[in-house]
């Protein structure tokens, strides 16, 4: 009787323990989940405050060739007057006036323009020269296994899953942790660089079992979120790097073959510098 005790509580302690594992299990999906999806409006919102930039230059560009054409009429037309001597005093003060007005606002509109091309060049140079620091740093590894390129005014760096990880796997391997090391040393120097670490997979499920993982969201998330980790215990601060996953949603082939989902399965490291002085700008006009 008691032993039969003793095992009915052995079974019930047990019971406990599974249900507790479970319950963190969820509450750390979720937690990255609510991390993945803000992630995803924040980059929304950057890709969108970009566009709205170059828009406003279109427009301003527009506004200054419209400019230049009234200007160029009135003009014209003034010449025009004052050689067949048709046009009355009062009409060629007006005309002068409204000459002298698009003048006044072409200017301001051209030294706006300028600012703003002067601030666009200088974050294009910013750019160039991060990724030739980047490149630089990062020399002695196999093209295969790390590339780096500047793609809509941002430097992507790009890693192979062999570099990193076994696969399934969200521990990075020494040599990829070399890699990372070589990375932070460059970013701890550029402090108006902000991080972004995007972990992507294949279409290949995860098998099933894998220890606190459900699908490939999981497993890009934990893996962006492990670089994130190695990046800031090598000295770039906390607050400038964002880890996301994308799972199998951004693939860059989409067939079905072997060498496809390889090149699929990679981590891309996004470094923008911060556009502070520009927004500025957009904000007192």
């Amino acid at each position: 009787m008691k032993k039969n005790f003793y095992r009915a509580s052995l079974f019930l302690l047990i019971g406990s323990l599974s249900l507790s594992s479970c319950v963190v299990s969820k509450k750390k999906y979720d937690d990255l989940m609510t991390r993945k999806n803000a992630l995803e409006l924040d980059k929304s919102d950057l890709e969108q405050q970009k566009s709205a930039l170059e828009k406003e230059k279109a427009q301003l560009e527009q506004e200054r060739a419209e400019l230049e054409r009234q200007k160029t009429e009135y003009q014209q037309s003034l010449q025009q007057a004052l050689k067949e001597g048709k046009a009355l005093g009062d009409n060629l003060n007006m005309s002068k006036s409204q000459i002298d007005k698009l003048n006044a606002d072409l200017k301001a509109r051209e030294q706006r323009l300028a600012e703003l091309q002067r601030i666009l060049d200088e974050k294009d140079k910013a750019v160039n020269a991060l990724r030739a620091k980047v490149s630089n740093a990062l020399l002695g590894f196999n093209d295969k296994d790390l590339t780096v390129n500047i793609r809509n005014g941002k430097v992507y760096v790009s890693l192979a899953e062999q570099l990193l990880f076994n696969s399934g796997s969200t521990k990075v391997d020494p040599k990829g942790v070399e890699a990372l090391k070589k990375l932070a040393a460059v970013l701890k120097e550029q402090q108006d660089v902000n991080v972004v670490v995007e972990g992507h997979t294949d279409d290949v499920p995860i098998a099933r079992g894998t220890v606190g993982m459900q699908d490939n969201w999981d497993l890009s998330v934990l893996r962006a979120t492990e670089i994130t980790r190695i990046l800031t215990q090598s000295g770039v601060q906390p607050d400038r790097v964002t880890p996301s996953g994308r799972s199998l949603y951004v693939p860059l082939d989409n067939a079905k073959t072997k060498e496809a989902r390889q090149k699929n399965r990679r981590t891309e490291i996004i470094l923008t510098p911060k556009l502070d002085e520009l927004f500025q700008i957009l904000e007192s006009a």
